[in-house]
């Protein structure tokens, strides 16, 4: 494949944004790859058993970001953050499925120390994280941002500081700071999922 220029992504997204159905065409190959690197990271850190593929999370997040109304994304970056936000959906909405009462959801919690040790199920874990970062974009909504663009998008701190028009140091400060807020609340023993 030959070398594309640095602004081609940025103006395929705008076009595919504003509804143009072949720039939409055109910038799948383009960001596919790295799209489905995100996702298979992401899914591997889901337990066996789970039955959503990267391939699939990438075709539902790729549909729901160019199928949304004008999204007008500005820079590569933000484009992959909005990609992260559609896994996250898409990953939450599935454990929401799962934890249905049709599937098993009407479960009563119990307390480990009184039982033998037990996996738990995947869709436990997507929910709690959701909540926690739903608390987190409450309390701060940047912070959330730097959350959502490391962990679902995979950028690195200098691609994140681009995106949000900040220093690498103050997105370094701010992700430690997220990483404690998150831990500490997925941490609480009683916590709601």
């Amino acid at each position: 494949m030959s070398e594309r220029p640095v602004g081609e992504v940025t103006q395929l997204l705008r076009a595919a944004g504003g509804g143009d159905p072949k720039a939409a065409a055109d910038l799948l190959p383009l960001v596919y790859a790295e799209l489905r690197k995100l996702a298979k990271a992401r899914m591997a850190k889901t337990p066996p058993g789970n039955t959503l593929q990267p391939t699939a999370l990438v075709h539902d997040a790729y549909v729901r970001l160019v199928g949304s109304d004008d999204p007008s994304w500005d820079s590569r970056g933000h484009f992959f953050g909005a990609a992260a936000v559609a896994m996250r959906r898409i990953l939450v909405e599935q454990a929401r499925r799962k934890a249905s009462r049709k599937h098993g959801g009407g479960r009563k919690r119990v307390d480990l120390d009184d039982v033998e040790p037990a996996v738990e199920p995947p869709s436990e874990e997507m929910l709690a994280l959701d909540d926690a970062l739903t608390r987190l974009e409450e309390a701060d909504p940047r912070q959330a941002k730097i959350v959502m663009l490391r962990y679902f998008a995979g950028l690195t701190n200098e691609e994140i500081a681009e995106t949000l028009g900040v220093s690498s140091r103050t997105v370094e400060r701010e992700w430690r700071f997220a990483r404690a807020f998150l831990f500490t609340w997925l941490s609480k023993p009683n916590a709601e999922v």
